[in-house]
């Protein structure tokens, strides 16, 4: 929350500079397993396809320092804002993480991002084969000259917010397979509730999700039940 009360305005100031209207959703992971970006990126998208012409999925930790990061639509293809020149973390030539800009048409394509990943990392990777299979080219801005350390303000604190890497089950194995059964089409939620918030003068809605796991597919939703049979 920490996070997001310093992006909501940061973001704001940054896209009212560009004349880019928008609205911030937060899609807020409320039920009781591991963290899944994907499926909570899915899940956003069905709340707003029908009121945007493009999303942005947007790290709430990363913001952007760099004027020539313009946030226009993405008119060809999906547009890497977050680049691996850009980015402090993240440099390998397939990283599409961060922040990435998609129109609702193509996201819709892709039939979104696999559900099956639970826990940290890889979601991102297999999605850009998603993007490469369907045809389309990431795209990244243009006329950026500054680098790693001053492009964007990381405000990830790993020592408070520790990434959940643990693995259980056989989700090692299965997590390197390709998925092309999951996406928006299987995405099973329920919105526990929804919150209109302002910060700074700043719209933002809250959407609180409770994401369903089938745990005869991906057990590894829930790491805490393998240590109980133990």
């Amino acid at each position: 929350f920490d996070e997001l009360l310093q992006f909501a305005p940061h973001i704001a100031a940054f896209l009212n500079k560009q004349g880019v209207p928008f609205h911030i959703f937060v899609v807020n992971q409320n039920d009781r397993f591991r963290f899944n970006r994907a499926s909570l990126i899915n899940v956003g998208f069905l709340q707003a396809r029908d009121s945007y012409d493009y999303f942005a999925m947007h790290d709430v930790d990363l913001l952007p320092l760099n004027d020539n990061l313009r946030y226009e639509f993405p008119e060809q293809g999906p547009l890497h804002i977050s680049g691996p020149k850009f980015h402090p973390l993240y440099h390998y030539p397939d990283f599409i993480g961060g922040i990435l800009l998609l129109r609702m048409e193509h996201f819709e394509r892709l039939n979104g991002m696999s559900n099956r990943y639970w826990g940290w990392g890889l979601e991102d990777d297999w999605f850009h084969l998603r993007i490469k299979e369907a045809g389309l080219v990431v795209t990244r801005p243009k006329n950026v000259t500054t680098g790693p350390t001053n492009t964007f303000l990381h405000l990830h604190n790993r020592d408070r917010r520790q990434r959940d890497k643990a693995t259980c089950f056989n989700q090692r194995k299965l997590l390197r397979q390709r998925d092309r059964e999951t996406g928006l089409s299987t995405v099973q939620y329920s919105i526990a509730s929804q919150h209109k918030l302002t910060i700074d003068g700043v719209p933002v809605t809250l959407l609180n999700v409770d994401l369903q796991c089938d745990q005869q597919k991906t057990p590894w939703c829930d790491c805490e039940s393998s240590k109980k049979k133990i």
